[in-house]
């Protein structure tokens, strides 16, 4: 399910199968990593982050070891799983932990060489995947994915949309949509969580006025959060969230899921119509 079996067919003497025993995977691998070796953990996100986040915090955070958690399956696109298997909160607790540095890559090409900056970033990495294709978002022969930093995917003067993940191209639909009704809205993708660019989350909000983040994770603790804590302490202006507001999944389609959970182009362009009548009222 995590298509590792692709890399055991081509190096079966650096693959290691832990079975269902998440806690004891992360501490393998943080024994790996002692002995100067780059250390890739990959299970679904729920049984990663939370299974195994007593491991992952005091045998590779605290000792600030070399492992790179790859987290697969995360957020309600897991689908017919259900809410046992849809991790919204890994970010959360993840970006918590001390050492830990949070990426969330919105397209193939984006994690393919997200993949490539954890194996050169000497330090515990968790890499948040979804299950759920997406569109290609990038230029692979243009784009460069530079850790800790964001990118602004479209420029716009009047409000500003950050995304991560999967709802990224949702950001982007969203933009075009406001377009048509005279809204010119930025678009910036935060693929990193953590160290997050604040820089050019405090530049967004003094040249727009007003921020809109879109998350398929819970809004407590996620990239809204992560946001609104930046702004409060550098420069405050409106922010509307879009993302799991403090619930579980539950078990069904992923597209009916998105559009039961409101994460929708339609939800984000609605938040910024609030954004706007708020930014008039000012």
């Amino acid at each position: 399910s995590t298509k590792t079996a692709s890399f055991k067919k081509k190096y079966p003497e650096r693959f290691f199968n832990m079975g269902i025993a998440e806690g004891n995977m992360m501490s393998v691998a943080a024994g790996l990593a002692s002995c100067g070796k780059i250390v890739f953990a990959s299970t679904f996100a729920m049984f990663a982050a939370e299974r195994a986040c007593e491991q992952i915090r005091n045998s590779i955070c605290y000792p600030e070891l070399n492992v790179k958690v790859c987290a697969t399956h995360a957020g309600i696109t897991v689908g017919e799983d259900g809410a046992s298997h849809q991790c919204v909160e890994d970010i959360a607790i993840m970006r918590a932990l001390p050492n830990m540095t949070v990426i969330s890559p919105a397209d193939a090409i984006e994690a393919r060489q997200a993949v490539k900056a954890a194996i050169e970033y000497q330090g515990p990495v968790y890499m948040r995947l979804g299950r759920l294709a997406v569109p290609i978002v990038f230029d692979e022969k243009d784009y460069k994915f530079e850790l800790g930093k964001g990118v602004t995917v479209k420029d716009g003067q009047d409000l500003t949309i950050i995304a991560t993940g999967y709802m990224l191209h949702k950001a982007i639909e969203a933009a075009e949509k406001l377009a048509e009704e005279g809204v010119s809205a930025r678009v910036i993708n935060i693929h990193t969580i953590k160290p997050i660019d604040r820089e050019l989350i405090i530049k967004a909000a003094k040249e727009t006025g007003g921020i809109i983040t879109a998350e398929e994770h819970n809004i407590i603790g996620g990239l809204g959060s992560a946001v609104a804590e930046v702004l409060v302490q550098n420069y405050p202006v409106p922010v509307k969230m879009v993302g799991m507001c403090d619930t579980y999944g539950k078990s069904g389609k992923p597209d009916l899921l998105v559009e039961h959970f409101g994460l929708t182009t339609d939800n984000i362009v609605n938040k910024a119509r609030e954004l706007m009548e708020i930014k008039k009222s000012c």
